[in-house]
C-alpha cells in the first residue's frame, strides 16, 4: 500500500537520505538512514529489521540520549577540562565542538521525529 503525500508533511527537517513517503522503496531508505543512528549491534535485531517504525522509536531514544550527553559535556567542560592539563585553546575549541554537536543532534532529532511520524502513519494505513 502506498501512502498519499497529503497525510505526511515534508518539511525542512526531512532528511535528504530518505525518499518521500509514498514513493517507491521509501521505507527501505528510511530504515537504512535510521540504522546509521543507532549502535551497530541493533542493526541485526530481527524486530528492528522487520519493523522500521520500531527502529525509528529506538533511534528517537538514542538521539535524545546523545543530546543529553553532549549537553552535559558542554555544561561541564569549563570546570572539568582544565584539570586534564589541556591548553586553553583546546578547551575553547572543545566547547565550540560540543555546542555545535548539540545543535546538530537537535536537527537530527527533528528529522527522526518526521520520519517516525511518516512510518507510523504508513503502518496505521495498512
Amino acid at each position: 500500500m502506498t501512502m498519499t503525500l497529503t497525510t505526511t508533511r515534508i518539511t525542512q527537517d526531512w532528511p535528504c537520505q530518505v525518499k518521500i513517503p509514498g514513493s517507491y522503496d521509501w521505507e527501505r531508505s528510511a530504515a537504512k538512514w535510521l540504522r546509521e543512528l543507532v549502535p551497530a549491534r541493533y542493526a541485526s535485531y530481527p524486530a528492528l529489521i522487520r519493523h522500521p517504525v520500531l527502529l525509528a522509536r529506538h533511534a528517537q531514544l538514542q538521539v535524545q540520549q546523545e543530546i543529553r550527553v553532549a549537553r552535559t559535556a558542554l555544561q561541564t567542560a569549563r570546570a572539568d577540562l582544565p584539570g586534564l592539563g589541556l591548553p586553553e585553546s583546546v578547551i575553547e575549541h572543545t566547547i565550540k565542538l560540543y555546542a555545535a554537536e548539540v545543535l546538530q543532534l537537535q536537527h537530527i532529532a527533528r528529522s527522526v521525529r518526521a520520519v517516525s511520524r511518516a512510518l507510523a502513519e504508513h503502518n496505521l494505513g495498512r
